[in-house]
């Protein structure tokens, strides 16, 4: 996520630095008798703390430009530029306060020179302090609009899903299909039934935390296999392949097998002579469902949302994508096996 440098309030907390500083100086000398120059020394504290505040910015600038101001590499120069000119900054005004104060100041002078680098030092620490307040409350607004888009984007993603369960295309299918069935088999159109009822009542229920333990998937996935096994008989061959250790140990986001199924079935011929395959396998922590293809001539109306609502919803809770792969006859989409149903999958 990109944070862009809050310049304006930058500048603000400068100049309030500044001019608070500087009313503190001079509020202690006015009441020191023996201090002969505040409005000078108030002068010079403004303006050193400001010019020293603004050359702070201008590193920040120029440093979050070229490395990215969460890099190591900004923080290391960013200390290290500052303190020096800091220091540097400090030190050339040794001449006017040695002729304001009628001394004979000189560099060599050890404890005069320790003195000046220690303020500079105090002085800057300060400014970088309160620079990285302003930084962290900018960094965290941003962080706060970000998670307010994904949360946006997660609530237009499961709606969309919610109009996709229960599709009315679907429904009038399945409707159709169980009253052919029962005019030739009853037994058949029961079993029909059966698993329509288990199908529609599984759509309807939402897991809170967007996903479902990979047996309550497969077990949705099968509900939709069996009924159309009995409309397309031996036109359709579906082979699974998934261990049983892993039923219990690994989620998928719900609802994400059954609209792959549902895609072959909708974009690809099957007859008896001609038999649509598809192969749903566990592979290296992934659940591939891979079918022949052997294109339709002539496309059924479709929203093309279907994948491109799983890969938004694997977006939201992995870092991981889905992985779709089209050869001269067959297709596959590839899905990354989650490991915990409440845990962030991004990190």
């Amino acid at each position: 996520m990109a944070i862009y440098l809050p310049i304006r309030n930058l500048v603000r907390l400068n100049l309030l630095l500044s001019v608070v500083t500087g009313g503190t100086v001079f509020l202690f000398l006015h009441l020191d008798a023996t201090q002969h120059f505040p409005i000078f020394y108030t002068g010079i504290t403004i303006c050193t703390i400001a010019l020293i505040g603004f050359i702070n910015i201008g590193i920040l600038y120029v440093l979050g430009n070229r490395f990215g101001i969460k890099s190591k590499e900004f923080k290391r120069y960013r200390y290290l530029y500052s303190f020096i000119i800091s220091a540097v900054l400090y030190l050339s005004f040794v001449p006017a306060y040695a002729k304001y104060a009628n001394r004979s100041i000189s560099l060599y002078d050890i404890d005069i020179l320790i003195t000046f680098l220690v303020s500079s030092a105090l002085v800057n620490t300060l400014i970088i302090v309160s620079q990285n307040f302003i930084l962290l409350q900018n960094e965290k607004a941003h962080a706060d609009m970000e998670l307010s888009r994904v949360r946006v984007a997660h609530a237009e993603a499961i709606n969309l899903l919610l109009t996709q369960q229960i599709h009315p295309h679907f429904l009038f299918n399945a409707l159709n299909t169980l009253k052919s069935i029962y005019r030739s088999d009853h037994d058949a159109g029961d079993v029909y039934m059966n698993h329509l009822a288990n199908f529609l009542r599984a759509s309807i229920s939402i897991h809170p935390s967007g996903v479902s333990r990979l047996d309550e998937e497969m077990a949705l996935l099968k509900d939709y296999l069996e009924m159309q096994r009995i409309r397309f008989g031996t036109a359709l061959i579906c082979t699974i392949d998934i261990a049983e250790d892993s039923l219990k140990r690994f989620y998928l986001p719900t609802f994400s097998l059954q609209p792959l199924l549902e895609n072959a079935l909708k974009h690809n011929e099957l007859t008896e002579e001609l038999p649509l395959t598809v192969f749903i396998y566990e592979e290296e922590g992934r659940i591939v469902v891979s079918n022949t293809l052997q294109k339709k001539n002539f496309k059924e109306v479709s929203t093309n949302k279907g994948l491109a609502n799983l890969r938004e919803r694997y977006r939201l809770l992995s870092s991981d994508e889905i992985f779709v792969k089209e050869s001269r006859d067959l297709f596959s989409v590839s899905l990354k096996l989650l490991t915990d149903e409440y845990s962030d999958h991004r990190r």
